[in-house]
């Protein structure tokens, strides 16, 4: 039998032999959102501050679980209590504020607000936002420009000018809130869905479809759609954590959630006066806001790690 004649031998990159049982060497190549999974099974810092985050969320849904008493419940008698103070059967853990509310319930229920205000601003103004950019990328011309040109126009005003200015137009309230903040911040949504809408059409699945004269609303469904989806997540996750520090400074002006409603803006705006006195009317609520804060953005920044083209082709 010759060398040529001898069977051949299956082997994998190290040289070990393979047999037809064996299965298949895996492969390197990964779905991304397989990437994602296994990036974020590895990180440990990530699922901290997921843990942190659905613990805020379930304050939001369910405060009545958590809470020690009811938020709007006043003792006067008791007012102004250090923390981990026992009252009438009543743990005070956060003390009480001036009008002898507990501070740790309101706390609670406040969550509700909060996240409330922000998720639903995120949603409107990147529902809104990706809308018109996907149009003005879709259409250029003068449809396209005059979109461009508003979106700059409210960029280029301050944030809290036009939230005043809108607030005071439409008045103090929840409601007023989400649309205000929908309406200041929907151009930054626009501008990112615009971009990858006018990145799209430039490749080659997309010139294809047009050759063949797909119709227009079909592209944008199936091909710009998926293109733009990921860098808007991005975006919204990093927003989020911008529209509770924004609905926290509208309140803490006297101009987002009113009283007798509870919001950690306007507790903070009342912890202020007895900064010296009872310190943790303001600690606790800007404690609170700060560690949400920074649960969204460090959340924010893996998922932009992750969905960003950019980020995945330095990776690559």
């Amino acid at each position: 039998m010759t060398p040529s004649d001898a069977p051949q031998r299956n082997t994998d990159s190290s040289g070990a032999e393979l047999t037809a049982a064996d299965p298949a060497p895996p492969t390197s190549a990964q779905s991304p959102t397989a990437q994602l999974w296994a990036r974020l099974r590895r990180s440990r810092r990530v699922w901290g501050f997921i843990v942190i985050l659905t613990g805020y969320v379930a304050f939001a849904i369910i405060p009545g679980v958590f809470a020690t008493t009811e938020p709007l419940r006043a003792d006067l008698a008791n007012r102004l209590l250090s923390p981990r103070t026992a009252t009438g059967g009543v743990s005070h853990w956060l003390g009480t504020d001036q009008l002898g509310r507990d501070v740790w319930s309101r706390l609670v229920y406040g969550t509700r607000a909060s996240l409330l205000i922000a998720f639903a601003a995120v949603l409107g103004a990147g529902l809104v936002g990706s809308l018109l950019g996907i149009t003005a990328g879709t259409l250029r011309g003068p449809v396209g420009a005059i979109i461009m040109r508003v979106a700059d126009m409210v960029l280029s005003v301050p944030f809290f000018l036009l939230a005043i200015l809108t607030v005071v137009v439409l008045g103090p309230s929840l409601a007023n809130v989400v649309i205000c903040l929908a309406l200041v911040r929907w151009p930054r949504y626009t501008r990112v869905a615009y971009g990858q809408t006018l990145e799209a059409q430039g490749r080659e699945f997309v010139r294809s479809a047009v050759a063949v004269g797909s119709p227009p609303l079909w592209i944008i469904r199936k091909h710009i759609v998926p293109e733009v989806i990921p860098a808007v997540i991005v975006v919204a996750t990093l927003e989020l954590g911008l529209m509770v520090l924004y609905e926290a400074s509208l309140s803490f002006i006297g101009l987002g959630v009113q009283p007798p409603t509870p919001s950690w803006g306007s507790m903070l705006s009342d912890g202020q006066q007895y900064i010296g006195t009872a310190w943790w009317l303001a600690t606790f609520p800007g404690l609170a806001l700060f560690l949400l804060v920074l649960s969204v953005n460090m959340l924010g920044d893996f998922v932009r790690d992750q969905l960003d083209p950019s980020e995945r082709a330095l990776r690559s």
